[in-house]
């Protein structure tokens, strides 16, 4: 589709220029000028699954797109890999256009599992497209009744961001079934979902597995504490003015995002900017943003912004940390991030710290 022409006015250089000076950044944000408590009270009771162990049931579900046969050995690998024994229902192998079965169906498997006593906890085969779809069709009294951990990114995040306000439950941001579980990923698996600690610190990895070609970048230096929301992207903006979006004040906000152009990063961070999300947040994780450059065929814009422009153009002028390049998103090096729980950004350090253990 023809597009008008992208402004090209703004300079790389001015571009750079657009990060505040240090002296502007030592001012404390409006976000920190209030105890969080103020900012929560109105959000439901936090309620935390129980943490699993081996030898716990895990069931597999696919609650957006479809996955194959093949997919699906390969979740069942993992997990057993993991110690863990793994269920499903029939409907995990359904396809309905690019769904995993009606939007009834997937709903039904994803409330079942959770009423089912014996799973300890829910592992989603794959993202892809349709979890927003079943939002309205969850039990989230069931839900709320039969607390266990649910784990998932990219499309998951519309299920995070919905059992979160309706239900209060603290998901997951993590592997899913057909992810890597190389010894990082798995790492950070244990400490947050088997062996938790009071405070846990998060480092991002140093292998070189992942590309990330501006290395883990610190748009703005400082530190913040908040719960973590969040996911990805384009889900995320997705569902603003929906009665499923999450209130950004007094939250660190973590963003992970695929195979969307600098233009397209642009307009999304326009929106949840101009929304007036950001104004009372307390931080801005950012994973590695995977295949967000510009085409190098059939680009959209003869003439464009980079990622790290975009980036720097649209959140360098906010008053709290904000950093890119951590290690989460669609890559193999992955932490497990708590919907919900309460943490403290470091964007200088380039690490963040868990105040609290997210499982029971």
């Amino acid at each position: 589709m023809n597009r008008k022409k992208f402004i090209t006015s703004l300079s790389v250089a001015s571009v750079g220029a657009a990060v505040l000076p240090l002296s502007t950044l030592a001012q404390p944000s409006r976000s920190q000028s209030r105890n969080l408590e103020d900012y929560f009270k109105d959000e439901p009771t936090v309620i935390k699954p129980q943490r699993i162990k081996k030898g716990d049931k895990l069931a597999i579900v696919a609650p957006g797109s479809y996955i194959s046969e093949e997919e699906l050995q390969d979740s069942i690998k993992n997990l057993n890999q993991l110690g863990f024994e793994t269920t499903y229902s029939e409907k995990i192998l359904l396809q309905n256009g690019y769904f995993a079965g009606t939007d009834k169906e997937r709903a039904d498997d994803l409330i079942q599992k959770f009423a089912d006593k014996s799973v300890n906890g829910i592992v989603c085969a794959r993202g892809g497209y349709g979890c927003s779809r079943i939002l309205p069709m969850l039990d989230y009294d069931v839900i709320r009744a039969n607390p266990k951990l649910l784990i998932g990114y990219s499309d998951i995040t519309a299920l995070l961001y919905g059992i979160y306000q309706k239900a209060g439950l603290i998901a997951f941001h993590g592997p899913v079934g057909t992810s890597t579980f190389n010894d990082y990923s798995v790492n950070n698996f244990n400490k947050v979902l088997m062996k938790p600690e009071r405070t846990s610190l998060f480092s991002n990895s140093t292998s070189g597995d992942d590309e990330n070609i501006y290395g883990v970048t610190t748009i703005i230096k400082g530190k913040g504490k908040g719960k973590l929301v969040g996911g990805n992207l384009s889900i995320m903006v997705s569902l603003i003015g929906t009665e499923y979006d999450v209130n950004y004040s007094g939250k660190i906000v973590f963003i992970e995002e695929i195979g969307e152009e600098p233009y397209r990063i642009d307009r999304m961070l326009t929106q949840i900017i101009q929304a007036g999300k950001f104004e009372h947040a307390a931080g801005v994780m950012m994973g590695i943003f995977r295949k967000c450059e510009v085409k190098e065929e059939n680009a959209s814009f003869s003439k464009s912004f980079n990622l790290m422009e975009v980036l720097k153009d649209r959140l360098s002028r906010l008053k709290i940390p904000v950093v890119y390049g951590m290690s989460f998103g669609h890559v193999k090096n992955k932490f497990t991030i708590p919907f919900g729980a309460l943490a403290e950004l470091d964007s200088g350090k380039q690490t963040f710290t868990l105040l609290e253990k997210a499982v029971n």
